[in-house]
């Protein structure tokens, strides 16, 4: 991959998802304090729609924000990957070093860095507002979750949704499964619902239950992470005992379906993305009102638990694990170039991904 005296960046329409556009700028010097990263490659799924959905709530608009008057209609959706240091003035980072962390679409970042023990903090004032969780990149010889090289693309796809499914599981577990006997999962096939499954399977403390769309069946019975598994039109089969839901989905129908046949049977509702962002939202009139889980928070309860040994011990066994099995039911495919970006964006959010399929994306073109 070679330096560019320019930085390409594929931004998303504020208010119409869909819409994409391709912005070339040239590369001003870089500022005493900043890195320069050129952006290697990131991971695309249907968990960036949901912050795309939720980027004016959670904020996610303003990891990289779009200034001037373009500011309020396209932004940067934030995506897990692969950076190399390409300048830098900051002691303590040097060019050729690599991070893994959150990046915008594009082809390079400039960064306000602060060095860390694992690597470094964005300390830009955009980002000061938002958990450490999403100001860290850690660099990849200090990386306790690195495995190799060759599974850095796994990592781009699936170690935040991994943490994601993991804290998600721990909270329950932390409630005594709110009394559950079952947990039912929705947008099972997603790659979070599958963590969480594959975590609450590990543990064996409720039933798993999977709820996916009938195309997606076969795929989600044969990770073998789900006890059973039901479409979203099976929700009558639904069985009437003390339950949680996970809703991965946002199928606001589907949600409100299982509240009426369950009631007070659910003990608690948690709401963690929204892969059907096209599902209108639809009022729950039984049992509790669905939560917002947040995985930043969930970190720091975790790590006043469990202690900061504690945690990663736990996070780099449960994650290696994961990506190890994720050989099984998960096949990449590689897309170059700003064309190609583009075309992978609205592929994925469009639905024309497979669940099976893992999309890396690098604006770079093949050298």
């Amino acid at each position: 991959m070679t330096t560019h005296a320019t930085r390409t960046e594929l931004q998303v329409n504020r208010r119409t998802f869909g819409d994409t556009r391709l912005v070339t700028t040239p590369l001003a010097e870089l500022a005493d304090g900043q890195v320069r990263i050129e952006i290697e490659r990131y991971a695309l799924t249907a968990n960036n729609i949901t912050y795309a959905q939720f980027g004016d709530m959670l904020a996610y608009w303003d990891f990289y924000p779009v200034f001037g008057d373009d500011r309020p209609t396209w932004g940067h959706v934030p995506c897990m990957g692969w950076g190399r240091v390409v300048g830098s003035n900051v002691d303590g980072i040097a060019a050729g070093e690599r991070y893994y962390g959150w990046w915008p679409m594009a082809t390079s970042i400039d960064i306000a860095a602060t060095p860390t023990g694992e690597g470094f903090r964005d300390d830009g004032a955009h980002r000061a507002p938002h958990a450490p969780a999403y100001r860290a990149f850690q660099r990849t010889d200090r990386d306790p979750m690195y495995t190799t090289a060759d599974d850095e693309p796994r990592h781009s796809l699936l170690r935040g949704l991994f943490l994601t499914g993991f804290l998600a599981e721990a909270f329950f577990d932390s409630n005594d499964q709110f009394g559950a006997e079952q947990t039912l999962v929705l947008s099972a096939s997603s790659k979070t619902a599958i963590a969480y499954a594959d975590c609450a399977h590990r543990r064996g403390a409720v039933r798993v239950v999977g709820l996916t769309s009938a195309g997606n069946v076969d795929f989600v019975r044969g990770l073998g992470c789900y006890d059973d598994v039901l479409t979203y039109d099976d929700v009558d089969q639904v069985a009437l005992v003390s339950s949680t839901i996970v809703d991965m989905a946002g199928a606001g129908a589907v949600v409100a379906a299982l509240h009426a046949r369950l009631g007070d049977r659910i003990g608690h509702s948690m709401v963690v993305g929204k892969s059907h962002h096209d599902a209108p939202p639809v009022a729950v009139e039984a049992g509790p009102t669905p939560a917002m889980f947040f995985a930043p928070g969930e970190i720091q309860t975790r790590l006043k638990e469990w202690g900061a040994d504690g945690y990663r011990a736990r996070v780099v066994d449960a994650l290696g694990a994961f990506i190890v099995g994720s050989h099984d039911w998960l096949h990449l495919s590689h897309h170059l170039g700003t064309d190609e970006a583009a075309a992978a964006w609205a592929a994925v959010y469009g639905g024309a991904v497979a669940p099976s399929d893992g999309v890396i994306v690098s604006l770079h073109a093949a050298d």
